[in-house]
């Protein structure tokens, strides 16, 4: 008898064991996709949200982009950010070439990533593959003064939106100002990346709504680009993105430009053709974490969920690497992503395309220079 019950009580206690196991296992998985006690940030501060940052006097002297400091007849005229996809399955995207500024950020921990092309003085004719928002693009979008245009968005880009405290065009009618006049579905293209509009659209919508098209932006610093005879004969630029959205840039001293590839094909525009090649490349380290399933949060400076406010940044132009700093006023929405060199000034770039790179800590970032 006393076997029998020592056989029982064993059983008994290995069956609490395996339960204990498996809520272990579950909870973690749970923490692990943002279902238990992450993810939901701090409440929405409309405080933090309404109304404009003052930037101060511009950066840039006469009819000049604030982002390139590029001379043209739209100098003036309010940016407008559109969400971009990286996905492969859409590459090359649209309109990356007139594009004032682009941004690209992880819309996955150490995973997938997303573009912001940011427009002032070219108007593309078509853009896309025009993707959903995620919350940190459009504290971003908002310090650039920007009219954001986006394909619907995660629930918590949502909640910002639809507050109305950033001008926003949402092509899939879900969040904010509902613009789904405005995009179109290209044949051809499976969902969700077959989202794209005619820039001209964009801007005939943006009026409509009666928008200001006049912009406040006081831009980024500038100086003249170095002679040839003072740049290095050529240079390769890794940045190490989670397997094919890792980008590469070859320095071209005869353009001092920056030839990007993507997954080690050459990045061009589908819309011209046109080589991708920035004058000026930004590489802003800011860790990541997954906050609920398939959705993260990159610690950029926005409000609701970050601790963060600044951290290294590394820049080049004319050939050359810079470690610097960047910092984003996490109090304000609309606050500048500063970018500031060694010296604690803001950086001047050289007249001419900026991308911005935002890597997270660990991942590859090497600079190779060629004397």
């Amino acid at each position: 008898m006393k076997l029998v019950e020592k056989f029982q009580m064993m059983e008994k206690r290995n069956k609490i064991i395996a339960v204990v196991a498996t809520l272990v296992v579950i909870l973690g998985l749970g923490y692990w996709l943002g279902l238990f006690g992450k993810g939901k940030g701090n409440p929405l501060d409309l405080n933090s949200m309404k109304g404009d940052v003052d930037m101060g006097a511009p950066l840039n002297t006469g009819e000049v982009s604030p982002f390139t400091n590029i001379p043209c007849a739209n100098w003036n005229r309010r940016p407008i950010a559109v969400m971009e996809a990286a996905d492969l399955s859409v590459r090359p995207d649209s309109g990356f070439s007139d594009a004032d500024l682009v941004l690209e950020m992880p819309a996955i921990t150490a995973s997938i990533t997303r573009l912001m092309a940011v427009y002032v003085c070219n108007n593309p004719p078509e853009v896309g593959s025009i993707r959903s928002s995620r919350h940190d693009y459009i504290a971003l979008a908002a310090g650039w003064d920007a009219i954001f245009a986006h394909w619907g968005g995660s629930h918590f880009a949502g909640e910002v939106l639809d507050k109305k405290v950033i001008d926003n065009l949402d092509l899939n009618g879900s969040f904010g100002n509902k613009a789904s006049e405005c995009g179109f579905r290209k044949a051809g293209i499976p969902a969700p990346d077959n989202g794209f509009a005619r820039f001209d659209k964009l801007l005939e919508c943006a009026k409509a709504r009666n928008y200001r098209m006049e912009n406040k932006f006081t831009g980024y610093a500038h100086q003249a680009e170095a002679a040839a005879d003072q740049r290095p004969g050529g240079g390769h630029l890794r940045v190490g993105f989670a397997g094919p959205y890792a980008a590469d840039y070859d320095y071209d001293k005869a353009t001092n430009t920056y030839l990007r590839s993507w997954n080690k094909v050459a990045d061009i525009d589908a819309n011209n053709g046109k080589r991708l090649a920035p004058k000026n490349v930004a590489v802003v380290i800011a860790s990541s974490e997954q906050i609920e399933g398939q959705y993260n949060n990159v610690q950029i400076g926005d409000p609701q969920f970050d601790s963060v406010s600044e951290g290294d940044a590394y820049y080049y132009f004319n050939g050359k690497e810079m470690k610097g700093r960047w910092k984003k006023d996490k109090s304000k929405w609309a606050s500048k992503l500063f970018m500031y060199d060694d010296k604690g000034e803001e950086v001047k770039f050289v007249p001419g395309q900026i991308w911005v790179e935002v890597l997270e800590p660990g991942q590859a970032l090497k600079w190779e220079s060629t004397p």
